[in-house]
């Protein structure tokens, strides 16, 4: 399949750690006003590249408003604010600097500037709702930690008392043997939870999940300086990927779409879409554009057909599929380089490849600390070699088939 290239973002805003002590590590990360600074400042850091058509991110950016609309409605304000952000930036700054931006046409620029006055009153109201639940947040937390503090206070003192009273018993009685001062109180003190856990179970952008640990070698790429993905709501943090449900009949179906393709030894290849629900992106469309192919390689066609069906039906592109007639289950080096404009939109993307011959199905993702930006980095075009090390591409681990639910397939071919 056809590479086909996609914007990034980049997110550069960086908190160490290292350089502050435990409480103030909270206090800077929790402090209401600088918590909803931060993810404005990294919501705010999308940048254009001209390589990539303007067509592609008026595309994004209607699905970006989608899965915003999607988190807003289930309640995760955080997330639909940040991508919120990330649109208006992109379609009131940015966009306009790419060179081909007179060259889009007047109707997508129509319907985008509708979404930017649906987006803009809406996220005005996420900052003020945020402000308040990070308030609210903060009041908690500091309470809190008053009350750690307390009981802490008052175990130090039962310990003092008992170490005290052993010390009194043995001055008195020389001649008995020695108690043994027990390792823990006989009062019953109710342990603390650890505080950030409790407070921000789900939150990807603010949370500190243990203390630096100051002798662990640190990776050789900063990873808070990566481009970030824009289908995605994380800012300087990375969090866990989202999971990619995968309708049960969803190879075979598309196996059964393909097999006249195979019989000719052709590829064949299709668009994985769906909707995002309760942070997960649920695939329940298998999308068949107009296509050519050969033994090894497929390249699509009429792709504006494919994204006004997507539009239309408010679906978002979690990924592809595509067959190896003869060949085993494998990313090729043009296979790399398609599923890197996919990877580089959403981080969770996956690729799909179907073995036939070998009764294989397997799913793929790009490694994301070295075969994401090598492929992005590589300026060969079709069939080169890659280095095998370190690994460019591995098997995803974040998708989930699900047996009960069915995919709905499209076949635009003529």
């Amino acid at each position: 399949m056809r590479p086909n290239k996609t914007g990034s973002l980049s997110s550069t805003c960086r908190m160490d750690s290292e350089k502050f002590d435990e409480n103030r590590e909270y206090q800077r990360v929790l402090d209401p006003e600088v918590r909803l600074k931060l993810i404005t400042k990294n919501s705010n850091t999308v940048e254009i590249d001209a390589s990539i058509p303007p067509r592609r991110y008026y595309k994004s950016g209607l699905e970006m408003v989608r899965m915003a609309n999607v988190y807003l409605d289930e309640g995760s304000l955080e997330n639909a604010f940040i991508l919120y952000m990330k649109f208006m930036t992109l379609f009131i700054e940015k966009i306009r600097t790419h060179p081909e931006f007179d060259k889009v046409p007047s109707v997508i620029k129509s319907t985008n500037y509708q979404k930017l006055k649906e987006v803009l009153p809406k996220a005005e109201n996420l900052k003020a709702r945020l402000l308040e639940q990070y308030k609210r947040e903060y009041e908690r937390f500091l309470k809190d930690m008053r009350r750690r503090e307390v009981l802490a206070n008052e175990r130090k003192q039962l310990l003092k008392e008992e170490k005290e009273k052993a010390e009194s018993i043995k001055g008195s009685t020389p001649n008995l043997s020695e108690p043994k001062i027990p390792k823990t109180s006989k009062y019953n003190i109710t342990p603390v939870p650890p505080l950030l856990d409790a407070l921000y179970p789900n939150d990807a952008v603010t949370t500190l999940s243990e203390k630096p640990e100051h002798a662990r070698t640190q990776p050789s790429v900063d990873r808070c300086t990566k481009p970030s993905s824009l289908l995605s709501p994380n800012s300087y943090a990375q969090s866990k990927l989202r999971s990619v449900i995968i309708p049960g009949n969803l190879m075979r179906e598309f196996l059964l779409k393909a097999q006249k393709n195979t019989d000719r030894n052709i590829e064949t290849c299709a668009i994985l879409a769906g909707n995002l629900r309760k942070n997960q992106l649920v695939v329940t469309h298998l999308l068949i554009p107009e296509q050519t192919g050969t033994c090894d390689s497929c390249t699509t066609q009429r792709e504006e057909e494919l994204f006004d069906y997507q539009d239309q039906n408010d679906l978002i592109t979690f990924g592809w599929i595509h067959t190896h007639p003869t060949q085993t289950a494998f990313l090729s080096s043009v296979d790399l380089h398609t599923h890197c404009s996919y990877q580089r939109m959403m981080p969770e993307a996956i690729a799909i490849v179907c073995a036939p011959r070998y009764s294989d199905n397997s799913f793929f993702c790009l490694t994301p600390d070295y075969g994401l930006d090598f492929i992005a980095n590589c300026q060969q075009q079709g069939f080169h070699p890659h280095p095998t090390e370190p690994e460019l591409y591995t098997v995803a681990k974040h998708c989930e088939i699900d047996p009960t639910t069915s995919v709905k397939v499209v076949d635009l071919r003529r």
